[in-house]
């Protein structure tokens, strides 16, 4: 019997063997084939029976976007009265043109691009929001005490109006209240590296603490346009929304003045109040490319945009890198 057990022992360990040789021979035979596979210009040749040509895997490789160039060599100057502008171009992710982009400023009802992400982050659209707390101070859609409204409503209301009440009402149903929120959304800041981002409310309201930079209020754009729901909201011109009872009606005029005026202006947001002075956050979309405008405490924010949009259309042509011949 002990004799048995040792054969049987020397077989197993003999057949482990053999299986780690078996293992090893595979590897050595696959990385032959890829070193001895005929390559050419990045590419596999792979070789067809019966067929006298060699055909080619080749490896695919994104094809970059198309990139601004300055033609005519002229920038913005003081027609332009804005203190800090970026001018972006989302495809190439190319900063075509910046002033003062660093420099923190208040934000005012931009705020509430950053209020609308927290809230669809945290909310279903259909959710049903109780009115609590009023917030009547400047812009407002006109909410009242134990009005229900669905949360998209409520979005168009922030987005669309720039209702105060409609972000208030938003950051009251989170958990833990408005404090809760403007926590979600400082952390939401940190997520996307807006480095130079603080918010102490929901609505924009002026606060020494409260501010935020042309380039971060840029980036915060950029990523909101990706999300559908903001997308398509803050290209509405006019919206009529109401509770879920069907008894207050709210009817909802875009204040930005560039939709439907200017060809190719799809949103997204505007802003004021005596310390932030005009802030607008435009995205145009013409001739298949898309540019975000960024413009900060300016003495004339639509005049200011369109003037911008001028100088782009008129000084830039996008043109496509190819990659020399190998």
């Amino acid at each position: 019997m002990a004799n048995d057990s040792k054969k049987h022992a020397k077989s197993t360990a003999l057949r482990l063997v053999l299986r780690q040789w078996d293992k090893i021979l595979f590897i050595i035979l696959l990385a032959g084939f890829f070193l001895l596979m005929p390559w050419k210009n990045g590419q596999v040749e792979i070789a067809v029976p019966g067929k006298p040509l060699v055909q080619f895997i080749p490896f695919i490789t994104p094809t970059p976007a198309p990139y601004p160039v300055n033609r005519t060599k002229v920038y913005p100057g003081p027609e332009v009265t804005a203190e800090g502008v970026v001018v972006y171009d989302v495809d190439s992710g190319t900063v075509m043109y910046g002033r003062n982009a660093d420099e923190s400023l208040a934000p005012a009802s931009t705020t509430k691009i950053m209020t609308a992400l927290v809230a669809l982050d945290h909310y279903k659209l259909d959710d049903v929001v109780t009115v609590h707390t009023v917030a009547n101070d400047g812009q407002v859609m006109g909410l009242v005490a134990g009005e229900q409204m669905t949360v998209e409503n409520l979005l168009y209301g922030a987005l669309v109006y720039s209702g105060n009440d409609a972000a208030w009402a938003l950051a009251e149903h989170f958990p833990g209240g408005v404090d809760a929120f403007v926590g979600a959304m400082n952390k939401k800041a940190e997520e996307l590296h807006l480095s130079h981002t603080h918010f102490t409310n929901p609505v924009g309201y002026d606060d020494p603490e409260h501010k935020m930079t042309a380039t971060d209020l840029t980036r915060l754009a950029a990523f909101a346009l990706t999300n559908k729901t903001i997308a398509k909201i803050v290209a509405i011109p006019q919206i009529t929304v109401s509770d879920v009872t069907y008894t207050h009606f709210h009817a909802l005029t875009n204040v930005n003045q560039l939709l439907g005026k200017i060809p190719g202006v799809a949103g997204i947001k505007t802003g004021w109040t005596e310390e932030a002075g005009e802030n607008l956050v435009t995205l145009i979309d013409r001739d298949g490319h898309r540019v975000i405008i960024v413009v900060l405490k300016s003495q004339d924010r639509f005049k200011d945009t369109i003037t911008l949009i001028n100088w782009i259309f008129g000084s830039f042509d996008w043109q496509t890198f190819t990659p020399p011949a190998s």
